[in-house]
């Protein structure tokens, strides 16, 4: 009967199945904060990009190039 257990106690094959779920819980949670604390700055740069598409702007504000890298 000790031997069982003591076989019992050794088998932790779900344990590493549980561990890469949680890593891949925690994962999902980075990118989910990630794209929330980034979606306004896009948001934003999109809604620039469609108005002055929309306006027919044709000029480029003195604070950003299409010509110079970052």
């Amino acid at each position: 009967m000790l031997a069982y257990i003591r076989k019992i106690q050794r088998r932790d094959e779900g344990a590493s199945a549980v561990e890469y779920g949680l890593l891949v819980a925690a994962i999902a949670a980075v990118i989910v904060l990630v794209v929330f604390a980034l979606g306004k700055f896009v948001k934003a740069a999109f809604d620039d990009t469609c108005k002055n598409v929309a306006t027919g702007a044709a000029t480029v504000p003195s604070s950003t190039s299409c010509t110079q890298a970052p």
